[in-house]
């Protein structure tokens, strides 16, 4: 096995503290790592003369994250491939219920479908990479929707008027309003009928690195199939599916 350096990973160590803390003293460092007080700063004025920390004046000297991190990290950041990791997520939700998940953005007022990996049940849902939908009929749009300000709901809805696909599809503005207020508060969106009488479905958000709502993902199963304990159930799997893929795209939580 290839030796692990201790010097470079207490220096990760030391950068990895500054992901909650826009600024930390020496003795901050030395307390959190429980390192000796000559480690630390050999560990800093190292960073320091690399650019990767940067020192403030005062008393006592605080640190703060250099310019060369965020270089490093908007190059990472262009390198992702949201259709790539969405993939290999929905395939994972996919195989641990069978049904199918779907990965989608906003585009205006409806939703593109990027991914799709379908279930191997005979009755499945019939859908489309590359398909377009109104988004308030889906639980991949009301969840776009929902992550938008006031201004971009606004545009998204400045036609005015909403047409229904089904039966059970929200056409009033007002009601689609005060129906996404309540999936920002749970933070998941269901579809109960709204884009296809036959089926159910539910979804959640999918954030990059600025915690900016960039797709939704679902997991859409025929009405036969969709009952109360599988609703919660799948409701769980694409929680933590949409989580997954935030993560992969550089979403960090903010603690509490």
């Amino acid at each position: 096995m290839p030796r692990v350096v201790p010097a470079v990973i207490r220096a990760l160590d030391v950068l990895e503290l500054f992901l909650d803390r826009a600024q930390l003293s020496a003795r901050e460092v030395m307390e959190r790592l429980d390192l000796p007080r000559t480690t630390v700063h050999e560990l800093l004025v190292t960073l320091e003369a690399r650019s990767y920390l940067i020192s403030v004046p005062g008393q006592p000297v605080q640190y703060r994250l250099g310019m060369p991190l965020f270089q490093l990290g908007a190059a990472f950041a262009g390198r992702l491939d949201l259709v790539r990791e969405a993939q290999s997520v929905a395939r994972d939700v996919a195989a641990a219920c069978n049904e199918a998940v779907h990965v989608a953005v906003l585009d205006g007022a409806d939703v593109i479908y990027l991914v799709k990996v379908d279930s191997t049940h005979p009755v499945r849902m019939v859908s489309a990479v590359g398909r377009r939908l109104p988004a308030h009929c889906t639980a991949v749009g009301k969840v776009l929707l929902s992550g938008l300000d006031q201004a971009g709901l606004d545009a998204a809805l400045s036609k005015g008027v909403l047409t229904g696909m089904t039966p059970d599809s929200i056409t009033d503005p007002e009601r689609l309003r005060a129906h996404l207020e309540r999936i920002r508060a749970e933070s998941v969106a269901v579809d109960i009928g709204e884009s296809d009488s036959a089926m159910r479905c539910v979804a959640a958000a999918v954030r990059d690195h600025s915690g900016a709502t960039i797709a939704a993902m679902s997991l859409s199963a025929p009405i036969i199939r969709w009952t109360p304990q599988v609703h919660v159930e799948w409701t769980g799997l694409v929680r933590d599916g949409a989580a997954t893929l935030s993560a992969r795209m550089g979403y960090r939580p903010q603690p509490r």
